[in-house]
């Protein structure tokens, strides 16, 4: 029997909901009436599931790519199933504005690290524009579970459907699924635009480039420093331990600190203001020798702290000493990239002003020495992903350099069509009128800026062969712009770099752009800490790079060809092209 609830709960959606409350709408009766249940093929979406409730006058703090609000929201939190899958639940997570705020938009956001969601912390970021926003999990039996918890049914055997959701389909799922939801929910009628969006940086990042390059449910998306290239982006990790084995010298943190610190020193000024922020790293790479460091003294206070980017916590002495040759000479080896044994370039690297997260050492205080491990996310990847193995135990005396260079080619092989993420033709997304803004931390030490540089020249000369190099550039950023945020960390400010800016506006940027077609020529950027907070930016749109004459009073957007051509690695080792 049908509840008079239920049926109350239709006939209001039938109503003009703008003109209904919080209240009116934020119930479950009305949540259920409004399950698009017949909207994709093969997908059961559970109304018994469905929880909901209401929050009034919810003041978020402000975040990297957002700034703080206070809103009322409606949270929905609802499950699927693919047909003829046993034991298969998908969670899906909205928040829906008030009717009164609600701007027509719907945005996903996507995860970070190994994690397809990022929790409920990104959705302030969309509901504060009137936005319906969206996180899944994957299918992975949680919001709080990563994929590589998942990815093993048991070792040797993948859990290929974990894999694909994670790959691209828990995306496409959660896009069409939350934007009938919306239009049901807010009573849309079939002529009345709703425009899609979405916003995540790192793996979310990638995530989003995994729906760019295959369907076209999004009007315009944000993507920061994506994680794509995933076989080679995972074995990257590595090559900084592989460095430190090969010249038989682990440095000590506060020695690669040192060194850090001067090459921004060296650097800040090349941009033509000295700022603290190095603007322009291919200028870096141009004018600044490392070898200069050494002989000079440094001194770090003991502490505790993370070893390095995914890897274990630890204790650290304090340290003291001058910079060492071999210190530099690890430094100068990390930023030159990955070779195999016969000198042939494996892949690109990081930009000389990023801090050296994958280079972290550890002191054994029985021996008095430094040493690594082949922890984090890199050694997970080769456990898990190829020798499929749930373990965290790759030796550092299996690193070889064309040890790294076969994982790369091994991952490449296996994942190519769900992980790598590069596919450089746009045509479908870009047919269907969708804009993109891609950012990217200038002194990213997770994934290397000039991985963003090369996949856009990739979508660039596949998409634009016939046309020159500026008419091409030109030609893409009419709807695909990349900026790099000088001296930004991996998807946020960097602690080194306190004066350097972010873009935390850029979805409204965006929204902007895709709904009143206000082109960004460039990206508005803020201080978002240290003693300049506040202060003002603005980014250049890739190809052109920031310079400042007449001591920082002049700002303007150049083009530079002998920059330019330091962020264009050739990859000889491969035969195959790298996008």
């Amino acid at each position: 029997m049908v509840s008079s609830a239920f049926v109350l709960a239709v006939a209001a959606l039938a109503a003009t909901v703008q003109a209904a409350t919080l209240d009116d709408v934020c119930t479950s009766a009305y949540v259920k009436a409004a399950l698009p249940l017949d909207v994709l093929t093969g997908i059961t979406i559970d109304s018994s599931s469905v929880v909901v409730s209401a929050t009034k006058n919810y003041s978020s703090s402000a975040g990297d790519f957002f700034g703080a609000a206070t809103f009322d929201y409606c949270a929905v939190q609802l499950a699927y199933s693919h047909n003829g899958l046993s034991d298969d639940q998908v969670l899906l997570m909205f928040w829906l504005p008030a009717p009164d705020e609600f701007q027509n938009r719907y945005l996903s956001t996507g995860g970070g690290g190994m994690a397809i969601n990022s929790g409920n912390s990104s959705l302030p970021g969309g509901v504060m524009y009137g936005a319906v926003t969206g996180a899944t999990d994957g299918g992975f039996g949680s919001f709080d579970l990563d994929e590589d918890d998942v990815f093993l049914a048991a070792n040797g055997t993948i859990d290929y459907e974990a894999l694909y959701m994670f790959g691209y389909k828990a995306h496409h799922e959660m896009s069409v699924i939350g934007k009938q939801f919306t239009r049901n929910f807010f009573n849309m009628t079939e002529s009345t635009k709703l425009y899609a969006y979405y916003q995540a940086c790192s793996e979310g990042g990638r995530e989003g480039w995994s729906q760019i390059q295959r369907y076209d449910d999004w009007d315009g998306a944000v993507v920061g420093a994506p994680a794509f290239r995933y076989a080679h982006q995972q074995v990257q990790h590595l090559w900084s331990d592989m460095v430190m084995k090969n010249l038989d010298y682990f440095p000590p943190p506060c020695e690669l600190t040192k060194i850090l610190n001067l090459t921004i020193a060296a650097c800040d000024p090349l941009d033509g203001l000295t700022d603290g922020v190095v603007s322009r790293t291919d200028l870096c790479k141009l004018h600044y020798d490392m070898d200069q460091a050494i002989g000079e003294t440094y001194y770090c206070a003991a502490e505790s702290g993370s070893s390095g980017f995914g890897k274990r916590q630890s204790t650290t002495p304090a340290q003291s000493g001058k910079v060492t040759a071999k210190g530099v000479a690890v430094a100068k080896a990390i930023i030159a990239g990955m070779k195999d044994s016969q000198g042939q370039q494996v892949y690109l690297s990081y930009q000389p002003s990023s801090t050296w997260g994958d280079a972290g050492t550890t002191y054994n205080s029985t021996s008095g020495t430094w040493y690594a491990s082949a922890s984090g996310i890199g050694g997970d990847w080769v456990d898990r992903y190829l020798e499929l193995i749930d373990s965290e135990s790759l030796s550092m005396d299996v690193l070889t350099e064309d040890k790294l260079k076969a994982w790369i080619y091994e991952g490449w092989q296996r994942y190519d069509s769900v992980l790598q993420t590069t596919w450089p033709d746009l045509s479908v997304y870009h047919g269907a009128g969708g804009k993109i803004l891609h950012v990217h931390g200038e002194s990213d030490f997770s994934v290397p800026t000039a991985s963003s540089v090369r996949y856009w020249e990739s979508v660039r000369s596949v998409m634009y062969p016939d046309l020159s190099y500026t008419a091409g550039a030109a030609a893409l950023n009419d709807w695909y712009r990349l900026y790099l945020i000088p001296g930004a960390g991996h998807c946020s400010p960097s602690t080194d770099q306190t004066n350097g800016p972010f873009p935390q506006t850029t979805l409204e940027v965006l929204i902007e752009w895709v709904e009143k077609d206000v082109k960004p020529n460039t990206l508005p950027a803020t201080v978002l800490q240290g003693s300049e907070k506040g202060k003002k930016w603005e980014l250049c749109a890739w190809p052109l790079r920031p310079l400042w004459k007449d001591n920082g009073k002049t700002f303007e957007c150049i083009y530079d060809q002998a920059s330019i051509d330091t962020w264009h690695w050739d990859l000889n080792a491969w035969d195959l092209p790298v996008y």
